[in-house]
């Protein structure tokens, strides 16, 4: 990994790895030295631990600069930041040097940085069967007496971008009307969407009504440019259905 060059000056080095010091003051630190500096000018991944928990903390103490500070600090948890995120404030406030305040700035530091995590690694659902679009939706529609149309907005890998509930009642053209079905997906950046809806009576095979909006659905997307995947019926499983749900893309109906 190389830094950024700088004007009038050559490729500078990530910094090495955290050790001890000079315990210099920061006024007596070169301006371009500093943590901060070095951040704006290289960029927050070419500082070592040391020198963004300074920036953090902000302040050292009495006569010991606050990139000491930060280095004692990871010190005395061995260096590694999952021992020093997981110390309680108070904790980290009977540190010497530390005090409530930049206690309170690092926990709230780690605790983004574990939010963030979190985010990352929970991948919205992944929508590329039939079977898992029934999956995902039969909780909600199962004890609903009415019709009840939603409409699943996916990315280019089918994964959940948003889900839409639209309108409930009989399905027909005056309820389910292109502009909103395609409003919230222009909306979402959703390259395409997939159609569902639950059939009260528990049988999921699609009446003539569905079979018209769903094609009307599918010319308006191409329209568009939003692919229309599929229109899922959900219903009841019975001893002569081992589904309970339909796809109508399964059954051919998306030939427009």
């Amino acid at each position: 990994m190389t830094t950024e060059s700088l004007p009038g000056a050559g490729m500078e080095s990530p910094a090495p790895p955290d050790r001890p010091a000079d315990p210099l003051l920061m006024r007596e630190t070169p301006e371009r030295e500093r943590p901060r500096e070095r951040l704006v000018r290289l960029g927050a991944g070419q500082l070592r631990d040391s020198e963004l928990i300074a920036i953090l903390l902000r302040t050292g103490s009495r006569g010991l600069p606050v990139q000491s500070l930060a280095e004692q600090l990871l010190r005395s948890f061995r260096y590694s930041l999952g021992r020093l995120a997981g110390a309680s404030v108070v904790e980290l406030r009977r540190f010497p040097g530390v005090g409530g305040d930049k206690a309170v700035a690092l926990k709230a530091a780690f605790e983004l940085a574990r939010r963030l995590s979190a985010e990352v690694q929970a991948e919205t659902p992944l929508l590329d069967t039939p079977e898992r679009v029934a999956d995902f939706l039969r909780e909600d529609l199962r004890p609903l007496q009415v019709e009840t149309f939603h409409v699943l907005l996916v990315n280019t890998r089918r994964r959940l971008l948003a889900s839409e509930r639209l309108t409930q009642g009989t399905l027909d053209t005056l309820l389910v009307h292109p502009r909103e079905v395609f409003r919230h997906a222009i909306a979402a950046n959703a390259s395409a969407l997939i159609l569902a809806h639950n059939h009260p009576s528990g049988d999921p095979n699609p009446s003539e009504g569905d079979i018209r909006v769903t094609r009307d659905l599918i010319r308006a997307g191409q329209l568009l440019r939003i692919e229309v995947l599929d229109h899922v019926i959900l219903g009841t499983r019975t001893t002569d259905r081992s589904r309970d749900f339909s796809s109508m893309k399964e059954l051919g109906y998306f030939h427009v």
